[in-house]
């Protein structure tokens, strides 16, 4: 390994011909160039430099060095203006990982305040539900992951990971909209213990029996999907009813079906979570400042 201090005197000697002139043009003195070349000789392994009279010349080594000298600065110069333009948010990429509603409504809005801001920042996006979406993000596989959880499922987080809260969602019920509960203006769950119904993905199904257990009955699950629009299509044509976040009725809403908050209110929690070491990226800090102000914005839904 080279000094690059020593890599750029080098050059200059080189190119003025002699320590004197280098130093000159360095605003070195010229003992300060002498001993800079002695250092790189004992790095090299080799003399770079013999005494002609009073002149200089290049040795074997000098001169296999000179040709990769110019190489070694000007990848120096490109890397360093590569790590300015990540420091300035003027470039970077973000690897980020959402569940299907956070994808449709926080994402959307993040990326557009972010591009606003940041053009030169690049975001991925990846689609999983957690648990599986934090493991990913354990993984490597991402840099940030957004996930929700329950109040009563009680899930392990790994130690590596920080949790940033965003928001708090709140849990409605889906119902056909002749169901003779539609004209209410909220729905005790336990009111829905003769229905069929709709269950989403394995942490909302999970919250589902744990909800009902705690209303007195155990629900009819007649289908589970995690595709929204497919769980507004199948309440829509009375096949069951289901429990979803406010959050998905902000961007799906069939004219057939229609949303009632639960009694007693229950929200699921929305987190961003990321590797401890990645709040210190620049890029990745930008996109959890969009996320947690489109949160806010978004609180109470």
């Amino acid at each position: 390994m080279f000094d690059s201090r020593h890599v750029k005197t080098f050059h200059e000697v080189v190119r003025t011909g002699s320590y004197s002139a280098a130093a000159r043009a360095l605003g070195y003195t010229q003992p300060a160039v002498t001993q800079q070349m002695k250092a790189l000789e004992r790095d090299v392994g080799s003399a770079l430099f013999v005494r002609v009279g009073r002149s200089m010349r290049l040795t074997e080594a000098g001169e296999s060095f000179a040709r990769h000298a110019r190489g070694i600065l000007d990848s120096m110069a490109a890397a360093q203006e590569q790590m300015d333009a990540l420091a300035r948010l003027k470039t970077g990429r973000v690897r980020l990982c959402a569940f299907p509603s956070a994808g449709a409504t926080l994402v959307p809005e993040t990326l557009a305040r972010l591009d606003a801001a940041h053009p030169g920042i690049r975001v991925d996006l990846l689609e999983d539900e957690p648990p599986a979406s934090l493991r990913r993000l354990a993984r490597g596989e991402c840099d940030i992951s957004l996930a929700f959880t329950y109040p009563g499922l009680h899930e392990h987080v790994p130690e590596e990971l920080v949790e940033i809260p965003l928001l708090e969602d709140q849990l409605t019920v889906l119902l056909p909209a002749r169901h003779p509960l539609a004209r209410r203006r909220a729905v005790r769950l336990h009111d829905l213990a003769g229905e069929r119904w709709i269950a989403g993905c394995p942490r909302c199904r999970a919250n589902l029996l744990h909800e009902s257990a705690e209303a007195g009955f155990v629900p009819d699950v007649a289908f589970t999907t995690d595709d929204n629009l497919a769980v507004q299509g199948l309440v829509a044509e009375g096949l069951g009813v289901a429990m979803i976040p406010a959050l998905v009725l902000t961007f799906l809403r069939h004219p057939a079906v229609t949303g009632r908050p639960l009694q007693p209110l229950t929200r699921r929690r929305i987190f961003a979570y990321v590797l401890r070491e990645h709040l210190r990226i620049p890029a990745t800090a930008a996109v959890l400042e969009q996320l947690r102000t489109v949160a806010a914005n978004k609180s109470g839904c």
